[in-house]
């Protein structure tokens, strides 16, 4: 198993894995309109410019098949997703202790925006709430998510 940095030809691998998990697991947790602000919100256009800013990392498994993705934007987690059928197996924590670790290396705290299917396990690994938002989207269903917070250890250089 491996991380390394998406390149523009991965764009498509990093849609499908973000896609693919909210259509399958988001409807659980949000309403329909939810679902499509999450998926209008995670664009093509925006994965690209991630990309193009070289934030945005793919994990693989044993196989080389792609099963997560992470971004990471200066101190900020965003778009961590594992496929569904992947969940389960250390991928996500692999991920997020590898963004925790990429931050660590030049701020003091990591925030996010917590999923309401992803709360209980930022909150395991000591995160705390800083906000909770809820948007009304264009068909007029609620999203809500927290903003959270992590602080990490003063490492002098």
């Amino acid at each position: 198993m491996h991380i390394q940095l998406a390149g523009t030809e991965d764009s498509g691998i990093v849609k499908e894995i973000t896609c693919t998990t909210i259509r399958e697991i988001y409807p659980q947790y949000y309403p329909g309109g939810a679902v499509a602000f999450f998926l209008e919100h995670h664009s093509d256009e925006a994965i690209r410019s991630d990309i193009a800013a070289g934030c945005v990392f793919l994990l693989f498994d044993a196989e080389q098949n792609a099963v997560g993705t992470v971004t990471i934007r200066e101190n900020e987690i965003c778009r961590l997703f594992v496929l569904p059928q992947y969940q389960g197996n250390g991928f996500g924590t692999m991920l997020l202790d590898f963004a925790e670790a990429e931050i660590a290396g030049h701020a003091r705290e990591i925030c996010l925006d917590a999923s309401l299917s992803a709360k209980a396990m930022y909150l395991k690994r000591g995160y705390r709430e800083t906000a909770y938002h809820t948007l009304r989207t264009k068909d007029n269903a609620f999203l809500c998510y927290d903003s959270m917070a992590k602080q990490l250890p003063h490492n002098p250089a």
